[in-house]
């Protein structure tokens, strides 16, 4: 869409602005903000109080226990590890690559990074290096439900894995196409078992397989 409006805009052609939001951001702010009328000693007590309670608040919504003793990862669930990103700024690269350096250290496999945003451009070249390293990387959608306390306490706040598209536009005078060139969808069991939950009707069937599903176009 930027590549669309400043090849417009050099044309001297018509365009529309477009703005992008990121909702809930303030939301977390708030969660996690301090009393600036504080002595900064007693700020810096309050904000790692507030840390803490906000990384217990995301294991809990996770379904995750927490764990100590690690550099990067705050909790461990079904045999993976899990990494929580923080909570006022996306998940970097520097912080996946912390992460899956630490599992290749202590031998860990497994690990799961859940955060609210992530770096674009991060997907799905991390991934595959991790694979690489021999590390199954999960990176998960923290999702703004986990704020809602009755939510939490009814499991009903859903951690979808991250996925990715690659478009490519084409235009044509007025007429803009937009082409699909490549995409990503990551599964897991945990998702499929989200799936069939919703399908109480039984009207409907979803098959999906346990994995990674990829496509690329041919041209």
């Amino acid at each position: 869409m930027i590549s669309v409006q400043r090849e417009r805009r050099e044309k001297g052609e018509p365009y529309r602005a477009f703005e992008i939001l990121n909702l809930g951001k303030y939301e977390r702010q708030h969660y996690i903000g301090v009393n600036p009328n504080l002595r900064q000693e007693e700020q810096q007590k309050q904000l790692k109080a507030r840390e803490k309670e906000f990384l217990g608040l995301i294991l809990r919504a996770y379904k995750a226990q927490e764990a100590t003793g690690f550099r990067t990862y705050h909790g461990t669930k079904a045999g993976r590890m899990v990494a929580v990103g923080p909570v006022n700024m996306p998940v970097s690269r520097l912080f996946v690559e912390e992460v899956i350096a630490e599992c290749v250290e202590k031998h860990i496999t497994k690990v799961d990074i859940l955060g609210f945003e992530f770096e674009m451009g991060l997907f799905p070249n991390i991934q595959e290096e991790a694979k690489g390293r021999g590390v199954d990387l999960a990176l998960k959608y923290i999702p703004p439900d986990v704020f809602d306390k009755r939510a939490v306490e009814k499991d009903q706040v859903v951690f979808h894995d991250v996925a990715y598209i690659e478009v490519k536009p084409h235009v044509k005078g007025k007429k803009l196409t937009v082409e699909l060139t490549d995409f990503s969808v990551f599964y897991t069991q945990e998702t499929v078992d989200n799936v069939a939950a919703q399908l109480k009707d039984g009207k409907s069937k979803v098959t999906v397989e346990q994995g990674q599903t990829r496509k690329r176009s041919s041209g």
